[in-house]
């Protein structure tokens, strides 16, 4: 068996992580075994365990490294010195971007996060809550400031994540539009549906 090649700008860690995703996304959690993951990148399990310590350990790095990217983009966001349809249209980017381009470890941090152990999982969806909320508050920041439509908060965020997690067929299917089109067609949609 070979060593464990970094992916592109990454480490031997970073290649486990994204492999052990692409696994997880296709067979769950619970049926991926180390040692398939092992399989899949041309080790032997026992490698594994020099750069994790468990399948577990992944679970939590593909859960907690898809919540800081989302976090830290919302942090930038709002921090901008722009109109609140700005903002979304930028956030918005940002999760369809990351549903194409990590697909399998979004799908991961979307679908397996029941597996994490505690105090994980609290803490995960701690993270998601907040998430949430802090979305509900700049939606009702635009609404305050008369640049979105007066509707429903909670209506708003939901439509628009479940939209972008809808992606998951796309990505399944990979059919027309390409990346581009369907990247401004879905911005345009959720934003005309809201904005004034």
């Amino acid at each position: 068996m070979s060593k464990i090649k970094p992916v592109r700008n990454g480490t031997r860690k970073d290649t486990i992580i994204r492999k052990a995703a692409a696994l997880f996304r296709k067979k769950g959690f619970v049926a991926t075994s180390m040692r398939e993951i092992a399989d899949n990148i041309g080790v032997e399990a026992s490698s594994l365990y020099n750069h994790i310590g468990s399948k577990s350990e992944l679970l939590q790095s593909i859960c907690f490294q898809v919540a800081n990217a989302f976090n830290q983009q919302l942090e930038e966001v709002e921090q901008m010195e722009t109109p609140t349809a700005k903002k979304l249209e930028s956030l918005i980017r940002f999760h369809i971007r990351m549903m194409l381009d990590n697909f399998d470890e979004v799908y991961v941090a979307n679908h397996e996060w029941k597996q994490l152990g505690e105090p994980f999982l609290s803490n995960f969806l701690a993270q998601r809550k907040q998430y949430e909320g802090r979305l509900v508050e700049l939606v009702t920041t635009g609404i305050r400031k008369k640049e979105l439509k007066n509707i429903h908060p909670h209506v708003a965020v939901l439509s628009i994540l479940s939209a972008v997690r809808g992606l998951e067929f796309w990505q399944r299917h990979k059919k027309e539009p390409e990346r581009p089109e369907l990247e401004n067609n879905l911005v345009n949609y959720l934003l005309h549906g809201i904005t004034r």
